[in-house]
């Protein structure tokens, strides 16, 4: 646990929890501060979420698809954690790290369109937390269980709050039926306490199992905030984006279509954020996942 931080959202607890309201900003910037406006920070601090449909252009997204096939595709020794495997097909399900691996993912973490866009919100310098592809191969793409990305964050690598995003950016067509993401609007305003202590190298199984529940909000809980927003599925052609707080609920189906789904996913921290010693784990995860270098971009 963290002797460095007070811990103001508790979890991994012995048993379930009301879930608690949060006591951070959502938005902590201004429209005068990047291209949101008022308008639209405004629909982000209410829902959690600001789609982008047409981020980037469609030579950029052929530039990135031709970055993830080649990432899929390098052989990797046993012990590089990076590349996750799907548990029953065995086809990659993702790639974490991608800014690292390759100069495409390099620049688009530094682009100006993502960071404006996270300065402003996060009303700070930032920096990369974590980056990744999931690529939701067709025929064989499990599901992303409903989980709060913040909850694991706070728990396992010692984020104090949840003053960070995500943009999850399509770089193919996401469709009602190939397993395209699902938020919560709304939930991030609570945060659900999870039921469970950490095993020991939790890390790896979670990434390579879907069955796993230590780290996710049980059915009520999620059927409680469902039952006041609904259910909000993003889908989209390749080159839009969803930028998501880091506490909101979301997941997605598995995909037993035809038709692959690959996005990747960017998760900027405030500088003002960094992250301690884990809050409800015996010992922070790697690097890949939680980044520990916090030099601005």
């Amino acid at each position: 646990m963290s002797t460095d931080v007070t811990d103001r959202y508790p979890t991994r607890l012995p048993r379930r929890e009301a879930s608690r309201p949060r006591t951070d900003p959502v938005v902590w910037g201004s429209a005068d501060g990047g291209p949101l406006t008022a308008r639209d920070l405004a629909a982000y601090d209410r829902n959690g979420f600001h789609v982008w449909p047409d981020l980037l252009t469609p030579a950029e997204v052929a530039d990135l698809t031709g970055e993830i096939a080649a990432l899929a595709a390098v052989p990797r020794p046993p012990d590089d954690h990076r590349i996750v495997f799907e548990e029953a097909s065995g086809q990659v399900r993702s790639v974490f790290e991608v800014h690292r691996l390759s100069e495409a993912f390099d620049r688009l973490v530094r682009d100006p369109r993502l960071l404006g866009l996270a300065r402003q919100i996060l009303a700070s310098d930032v920096y990369v937390h974590q980056s990744r592809v999931n690529y939701k191969p067709g025929f064989g793409g499990g599901p992303f269980p409903w989980h709060s990305d913040f909850e694991t964050w706070h728990a396992e690598d010692g984020m104090p709050a949840p003053r960070a995003l995500s943009v999850s950016v399509a770089l193919a067509e996401n469709l009602p039926y190939n397993g395209s993401l699902m938020i919560i609007p709304g939930s991030h305003h609570t945060f659900v306490p999870c039921v469970g202590e950490t095993p020991p190298d939790h890390y790896l199984n979670s990434l390579r199992t879907h069955g796993f529940t230590v780290g996710m909000p049980d059915d009520e809980a999620v059927a409680e905030l469902a039952r006041n927003a609904g259910i909000e599925q993003f889908t989209g052609p390749a080159g839009g984006a969803v930028v998501f707080d880091s506490n909101c609920v979301h997941g997605s189906n598995g995909n037993i279509t035809p038709y692959p789904r690959s996005n990747v996913f960017v998760v900027y921290n405030s500088v003002h954020n960094a992250l301690t010693a884990p809050f409800a784990a015996p010992a922070p995860r790697p690097a890949f996942l939680a980044s520990r270098d916090f030099t601005p971009l």
